[in-house]
């Protein structure tokens, strides 16, 4: 028997895997994704409000893109591979976005937005990619999920972004940084 018919070989790699995450000192990196892009470009003293705020815009934009290509999400999307890791392929999330002013006092501006992954659509994907590789399903559905709560949160966040921009918090370095968190629907 190979190793695809032999189905106590497969549950074995199963358990080995398992018990190497339970005994590996919880790091987060296995149901979080985070990536952190920082603008060290100063804008123009005389530069107007739009231009910042698009100046922040193109940040957030950045990173959205940076977190979509990044190898990051590879881990979240390979919890659906594994058999029983995440049940029935139905997961929640939560897509947060955070705008740090590093060079004043005001405080973070933190935005989280949740989403969730359905069997719906890991088999939507599934007809559209013609691959049954769940990881690779469920890789194009968290970048979908992604972007839909990088512009939810952008929107909760730039009411206050344009506070911010009336007390000139934009005038130096800003970080933007977006995470992903996945954890099983049970």
């Amino acid at each position: 028997m190979s190793f695809r018919t032999n189905p106590d070989r497969i549950l074995e790699n199963i358990d080995r895997a398992r018990s190497r995450e339970a005994d590996a000192p919880r790091s987060g990196t296995d149901l979080h994704a985070n990536v952190r892009e920082l603008d060290s470009e100063v804008p123009e003293v005389d530069a107007t409000n739009p231009e910042r705020i698009r100046r922040i815009f193109r940040l957030v934009e950045c990173t959205y893109m940076k977190a979509a290509q990044s190898v990051a999400l590879g881990p979240l999307a390979a919890r659906f591979q594994a058999v029983g890791d995440l049940h029935h392929h139905h997961a929640h999330g939560n897509v947060s976005v955070s705008v740090q002013y590093l060079d004043h006092a005001r405080p973070e501006e933190v935005g989280v937005v949740p989403f969730e992954v359905t069997p719906e659509q890991i088999a939507d994907q599934k007809r559209e990619t013609r691959t049954s590789r769940p990881d690779v399903n469920a890789m194009r559905v968290l970048r979908a999920g992604l972007r839909s709560g990088v512009m939810a949160c952008y929107k909760k966040l730039e009411p206050r972004i344009r506070e911010g921009l009336r007390e000139r918090a934009d005038m130096g370095h800003i970080a933007v940084t977006i995470t992903v968190g996945l954890r099983s629907a049970e």
